[in-house]
């Protein structure tokens, strides 16, 4: 009868247990075999040998039979220290396979979880809303759903190099969209690094949250890769990313960006979520509002993104930013990423269908959610209106190519039914600045201290303080602190805490971004401000030393709308701020005043000509290349646009003909005839081009062969992405100017900025030209 187990023997004590007397047998007779077997046969030998006295056999086996029995010793040490080893590799296997068990369960138990899902769904709600910085709420207006009023933003592909732009947009003619370039990122390694420049209003973080939201909706294009969206404002983690001891991108993902989603604070991150994805390239990081970041800063931060972005190469990072900021950093430390953008203006399609869905969505939420004809007729009513009046003023055409500005166009246009639009840009921050701090608590019949005192004024000191400091946010007690003084340097007696509150609360101009951290709902309401206090006090002079500042270049243009402009343009003159005097005088002609405009003539004259000496003075020394690129200076600037960008068809065909005829009689005038837009109008013309704006292939490659810009290259699509350009006076009739960008190329493979994409934009040039009777 076999007997029962002791209960206190547990299986670890019975794996020690005494093998039974038949293991032990086995286990010694291997051993023994494995230890003499290699004497099994020359012992044999040998005692063969000996027995029959063959002593020469005996002398020769007799030292194999010594190796074997060293041998035999050997192998039992070798066998048992082997057996010794191997059962601790066994152990250590053993613990190792149990601890993958355990990740693998652990792994499993996060993945059944469905925390994938949870994260997009917080990101997406943390971006469902179309809050629009710089406006604020109104009664009868609400704040609508992103998706129901979002733009396509359409961007600028001119900052990629050439042979880039030709090989990957060669389709798009020059524009693409956001989810055209993250379809290519697996394709083309550069497009997993991205900066999209713009100045203030155009979209930036808004396009950021529309690509979060369609993430996290699982709702983005079909050709768009599969990534988990993360979108980080640089401005509220830009002093924990200047630190010293920076977090890195896994630890500000989890621990930071995560619990301060919606909903998020008791969700739990499974271990190496973060860093996982961003290895594997699953993630798409979004940094929003780089020129957010204090310029001390920036070093700092750029650093930073560089690291993420060399250590996490396989996911896709897209940077926003100001162009000035992202373009003027330092040597040391500079953020750069692969392939730049810029976003462009809305044109009359944007403007329409934004127009046609924000009213939709106004009329829709007014009746309760319905979408009934009633309710659209009402909705296109409106659109129709508001649509006609811009396009009646080329003012308002101009300040609806900004999407911020469009959308205070459409806040005041239904705030005020049936009321005249505000032509120009500082006519319209004046106009909501009185609707914040009157018309709202008028129209709410609320009892506030904004109507009790003179409100805009202190906020005008305010704005005045920040922009001498340099400041874009402010914190709580610095603010107090001269609204303090702001409050009693006028002989207000209102509390500066309670009149923080109520400006905050009720006309919503200065927003409270982060805890205790207070900034202007928009930056271009400081400069309007800081540039209405300055023209209210008449202290143009602290204007002077800032004409080479870009960051006072906005408040001194909104200045100069204000008043009558003649000394302080007279003063850039003298200070050589050429460019910024003729900015102002474009924005003095846009003000209906016969009497001051009669006054400027003469400063005009004095203006252009001061402005065209440097492309005169190249001409005059036959620098060609250097002549060319002013003249696409030149050009781009009056446009409003900055350096690297490139025309809008329509900015060539309303291109001014004052300035359109100096830049020519110059070319013509140094050239002796040979070179102008003259010259190559009526060589376009010859080749049957015809001046309406659109492409016209054979036209343009007979053009395009004949003034030497294509000598060399075959007919054919390809043919109009590149330009063969010779800077030199025997180069073909016409060949000069081609207005060509500065790329850092080689002579003879130079970038066009209006024909390089099928000559549309020539055709808008030369167009232009017929209408300026030149």
């Amino acid at each position: 009868m076999t007997p029962e187990p002791d209960p206190k023997e547990t299986p670890t004590s019975l794996a020690k247990a005494s093998p039974s007397s038949e293991r032990r047998f086995v286990q010694r007779s291997v051993q023994a075999f494995v230890q003499w077997m290699p004497l099994g046969g020359s012992g044999w030998l040998f005692a063969s040998f000996l027995l029959r006295q063959e002593w020469a056999m005996v002398l020769l086996t007799f030292p194999v039979t010594i190796v074997t029995a060293v041998w035999a010793a050997y192998s039992k040490n070798f066998v048992e220290r082997l057996s010794e080893i191997y059962a601790d590799k066994g152990k250590q296997d053993a613990d190792a396979l149990n601890k993958g068990m355990d990740s693998l369960n652990e792994a499993l138990k996060w993945q059944l979880s469905g925390f994938d899902n949870k994260y997009l769904q917080r990101q997406a709600s943390d971006c469902e809303s179309f809050r629009s910085e710089g406006v604020a709420q109104h009664d009868r207006i609400f704040t609508p759903l992103l998706k129901d009023v979002f733009i396509p933003l359409r961007l600028d592909a001119s900052p990629l190099s050439p042979g880039l732009r030709q090989a990957v947009f060669e389709q798009f003619e020059g524009t693409t969209t956001i989810w055209e370039i993250l379809a290519r990122t697996r394709q083309e390694p550069m497009f997993r690094q991205l900066v999209v420049q713009a100045w203030g209003g155009y979209g930036k973080t808004t396009l950021l949250k529309h690509i979060a939201y369609l993430y996290g909706k699982k709702q983005q294009p079909r050709s768009a890769p599969k990534l988990i969206p993360v979108l980080l404002i640089l401005r509220k983690y830009r002093d924990l990313l200047s630190q010293e001891n920076p977090p890195s991108l896994p630890d500000l993902i989890t621990y930071h960006h995560i619990p301060g989603l919606p909903g998020a604070q008791d969700l739990q991150v499974p271990p190496h979520w973060a860093r996982d994805i961003l290895k594997q390239g699953k993630a798409l990081v979004m940094l929003d509002g780089f020129d957010e970041v204090a310029k001390t800063q920036r070093p700092a931060v750029a650093r930073w993104i560089m690291e993420q972005l060399h250590q996490y190469g396989k996911s896709v990072f897209m940077v926003t930013s100001r162009p000035k900021a992202y373009r003027e950093q330092d040597a040391g430390d500079r953020l750069e990423l692969a392939t730049p953008f810029w976003i462009k203006d809305f044109d009359a399609a944007q403007r329409q269908e934004f127009v046609e869905k924000w009213y939709l969505s106004q009329e829709r939420y007014t009746h309760g959610g319905r979408n009934t004809p009633d309710v659209q007729q009402l909705a296109q009513q409106a659109a129709k209106d508001l649509l006609t009046q811009i396009q009646a003023r080329q003012e308002l055409q101009d300040l609806a190519k900004n999407p911020l500005l469009l959308n205070m166009i459409v806040t005041f246009h239904r705030r005020f039914p049936g009321s005249e639009l505000p032509k120009r840009r500082v006519e319209l921050y004046r106009e909501m600045c009185r609707l914040q701090l009157r018309d709202r608590p008028a129209a709410r019949k609320l009892e506030t201290l904004l109507t009790q005192c003179e409100a805009q004024t202190i906020l005008q000191m305010l704005a005045l303080a920040m922009m001498q400091n340099r400041w874009e946010r402010i914190d709580r007690a610095k603010l107090l602190q001269g609204l303090t003084k702001c409050l009693q340097q006028e002989s207000e007696t209102v509390a500066a805490k309670d009149f923080l509150e109520q400006v905050v609360q009720i006309s919503e101009l200065l927003v409270e971004r982060e805890p205790d951290e207070f900034e202007f709902a928009h930056l271009s309401f400081q400069e309007y401000l800081a540039a209405t206090q300055i023209a209210q006090l008449k202290q143009e002079s602290r204007l002077y030393d800032h004409f080479q500042d870009d960051w006072w270049k906005p408040t001194i243009l909104l200045y100069a709308a204000q008043v009558n402009p003649t000394t302080l343009i007279r003063e850039m003159m003298q200070r050589g701020a050429i460019d910024l005097a003729y900015l102002c005088f474009q924005e003095t002609t846009k003000r209906v005043d016969p009497t001051l405009e009669a006054g400027l003539e003469a400063l005009k004259l004095t203006v252009q000509t001061s402005r065209y000496a440097q492309l005169e003075n190249y001409l005059k020394q036959g620098q060609w290349r250097e002549a060319d690129r002013e003249t696409y200076r030149l050009m781009i600037t009056t446009v409003g646009k900055e350096e690297g960008q490139w025309f809008e068809p329509e900015e060539l065909l309303n291109f001014p003909c004052e300035e359109l005829k100096t830049i020519d009689s110059l070319w013509v005038k140094y050239s002796q005839g040979r070179f102008g837009f003259t010259v190559q109008k009526k060589i376009y013309l010859q080749c049957g081009g015809i001046p309406d704006g659109q492409y016209h292939q054979e036209a343009w490659d007979r053009f395009c062969h004949q003034v030497g810009w294509m000598a060399n290259l075959a007919r054919g699509r390809s043919a109009r992405y590149k330009c063969n350009v010779k800077f030199s006076t025997t180069s073909p009739r016409g060949h000069l100017p081609v207005c060509a960008r500065e790329s850092g190329l080689r002579v003879e493979n130079v970038v066009c900025p209006w024909s390089a994409f099928g000559g549309g934009g020539f055709s808008s040039l030369t167009s232009r030209l017929v209408k300026c009777n030149l």
